[in-house]
């Protein structure tokens, strides 16, 4: 298939990891992987559009440069990746009917309580438009899939179970015992996290990790707590750590996703809240390596992360339950183990890319198929 693939939330290229922009990145590198021919069409980014005229401009400009130099029959599909209020797909709706090839969404994203605040309601609006003009929506959220169906059909929605390669995310001896000599944490257990260090529930998530690993040394427990990110709150969390957990926190910096697996290696744990977490891809990487994770039973974590067989999940913001959970995986040596060796089994089973886009691949061919015979 020839793919024209577009991203209206952030270009692929855009300079701060996400988890959306890691499973954008996963989606283009699998179909082009699997011999679909891809093309980005515009780098357009559409986040609250609807509030900033002067982008309008870019986005005409985009769309008749497209239209007045896109050969015919040169793209069988268009393909968006993420549309949702804040950032509703406006380009792939106006191609895609200019060319009559077909349009689809991938993480569609439909929310009713956001026409009531109207702050939202244009956003709301135009992505409801997007979501009724394509062909078909995938989604990787049980409740969004649950949402889309009170506005489309069902034979133009799939459920695709979210996933990563999980080739990119195993475990190494090499790097754990590099690592462990590098941060020099000796022979004791290491509490891994990592998030961006941005002023919201990023930074409120490592706080609240940095505080719990706080009141477990002071009981006595000895570990090191090893946090991977970077960002506009450093230096608060850099304090937050100093007053809690003197000396036992190694601060490694901004790692690129490549290099993430010897990085989860070299801990024993998982631990971040995900505090409103639509998936966590984190959760997955750090499961592939063999890590049991601790976390919030909230968003889309419980979809990737099996409580009690995988990690532990703990209601949002009940913090004592949070560090009881970190407290158990680091002083129960056999269940933690037993939990890291089961969540690499899971996400081998249930959450590896090369497995679950299969069917995307499928239900691609068969609209591209459908439409060509029209």
């Amino acid at each position: 298939m020839k793919i024209s693939f577009y991203t209206p939330f952030k270009p692929l290229d855009h300079a701060n990891p996400s988890g959306d922009l890691m499973i954008a990145k996963s989606l283009y590198d699998y179909l082009e992987s699997n011999d679909h021919s891809l093309r980005i069409m515009s780098t357009f980014r559409s986040r609250w559009v609807f509030w900033k005229p002067w982008l309008w401009i870019r986005l005409i400009g985009d769309a008749r440069r497209m239209m007045r130099k896109l050969p015919k029959n040169s793209v069988d599909l268009w393909f968006t990746y993420h549309s949702y209020y804040k950032a509703p797909d406006l380009m792939g709706p106006l191609v895609s009917r200019r060319f009559k090839i077909p349009y689809v969404i991938f993480q569609g994203i439909y929310s009713t309580k956001r026409r009531r605040d109207w702050k939202t309601w244009p956003g709301f609006i135009l992505n409801q438009k997007a979501l009724c003009a394509a062909d078909h929506v995938f989604t990787n959220k049980k409740v969004d899939l649950n949402n889309l169906r009170r506005l489309l059909p069902s034979q133009r929605i799939t459920y695709i179970t979210p996933g990563i390669n999980s080739e990119d995310f195993s475990f190494d001896t090499v790097a754990r015992n590099e690592l462990k000599v590098f941060w020099n944490v000796g022979d004791e257990p290491v509490v891994l996290s990592a998030a961006m260090f941005r002023p919201d529930v990023k930074t409120e998530g490592l706080s609240l990790v940095i505080r719990a690993c706080g009141r477990l040394h002071r009981k006595g427990l000895r570990f090191f707590l090893v946090i991977a990110g970077d960002g506009r709150e450093r230096n608060r969390l850099f304090s937050l750590a100093k007053e809690h957990l003197p000396d036992r926190v190694r601060f490694v910096g901004k790692i690129p996703r490549n290099d993430m697996y010897r990085f989860y290696s070299a801990g024993d744990i998982f631990a971040f809240p995900g505090i409103n977490e639509s998936l966590g891809m984190v959760f997955l990487e750090a499961q592939s390596c063999g890590l049991p994770v601790v976390a919030f039973a909230n968003g889309g974590i419980p979809e990737v992360v099996k409580d009690g067989r995988t990690g532990m999940l703990v209601p949002l913001y009940d913090f004592n339950r949070f560090a009881e959970a970190i407290e158990l995986l680091l002083t129960k040596t056999d269940n933690r183990k037993k939990m890291g060796q089961a969540a690499k089994i899971h996400v081998r089973q249930n959450h590896d890319i090369g497995n679950n886009y299969k069917k995307m691949i499928e239900v691609l061919e068969d609209i591209v198929r459908i439409n060509a015979a029209v």
